[in-house]
Formats: C-alpha cells, sequence, structure tokens
C-alpha cells in the first residue's frame, strides 16, 4: 500500500519533470528557428543555396553539441579542491582535445561552405553568429531582470 501511495506522490514529480523537459526542447528549437531565420535574412540566401547551406550548418551544430556535452560530462567544479590533481589533469587533457576537434570541425565547415557561398559570406556568417549569441545573452539577462523585478 505505502509503495502504492508513493507512487502516486511521485508521478506529479515526474510529469513535471517531463514538462520541464519538453519545454527546454521547445525553447531550443525556437531559438533555432530564430537563429535560422536571422542567419538566412542577413546572409540573403537564394533558395538553391540555402539549400545546399543548412544540411552543412546544421550537420556542424550537431557536432559541436556533441562535443560541448561530451566536455561538460563528469566536470562538477563546485568544489574543484575535491578532486586529484591526475583527475584534474584528465580533465585538462579532454579540455584541449575537444578544443582541437572543434577547431577541426569548424575548419571542415568552411572547407564545404566555401563550394557554396564566398569567403565574405563566411566571414559575415562568423558575425552573425557572435551577434545572435549576444542578442540572445542580452534577451536573457532582461528576462531575468524583469522576472526579479516582478518577484519584488
Amino acid at each position: 500500500m505505502k509503495k502504492i501511495i508513493v507512487l502516486f506522490l511521485m508521478f506529479p514529480a515526474l510529469m513535471q519533470l517531463q514538462a520541464q523537459s519538453e519545454d527546454r526542447e521547445a525553447h531550443r528549437e525556437k531559438i533555432k528557428a530564430l537563429k535560422t531565420a536571422y542567419i538566412t535574412q542577413e546572409l540573403n540566401f537564394s533558395t538553391k543555396v540555402a539549400e545546399k547551406f543548412w544540411p552543412i550548418y546544421n550537420e556542424y551544430e550537431a557536432k559541436k553539441k556533441d562535443l560541448h556535452m561530451r566536455e561538460h560530462v563528469n566536470m562538477d567544479l563546485s568544489s574543484p579542491e575535491c578532486i586529484s590533481e591526475d583527475q584534474a589533469n584528465g580533465m585538462l587533457q579532454e579540455y584541449l582535445d575537444v578544443e582541437k576537434e572543434e577547431y577541426l570541425i569548424k575548419k571542415e565547415l568552411f572547407r564545404e561552405l566555401k563550394e557554396i557561398i564566398s569567403a565574405q559570406d563566411i566571414i559575415k556568417l562568423h558575425k552573425l553568429e557572435d551577434e545572435f549569441h549576444k542578442k540572445l545573452i542580452k534577451e536573457y539577462r532582461a528576462k531575468k531582470d524583469r522576472d526579479q523585478t516582478q518577484e519584488e
């Protein structure tokens, strides 16, 4: 009987966690769509170029996401003094390996993109990514400030 009660008490919490996970994924998809629209508009892609560009770019983004996930696995740095020197050296090596792989996938991206867009557009793309990221952070901070103001 106690197990059934515990299950009934845990079910809403599990549903809440799943809803949060789905909300995060929906939020990521919304950001991805905004970024896609922003880059497409700013680079003024034709349909033909966009059809070639986005599969290459999306593959790059997926590889980059995987690298960053790998980089952050087992990196609880809330208390760095609790790790050994060997563990710290291993973490540093993993960080360097990830950075090297990120460089290699970016190099591959640029090589592939040069077949469909100009080097100037690739430089502009890099700038647009930075601008989009800065706008995203600015929006996040503004929302956080609004939320804090409403709580007070």
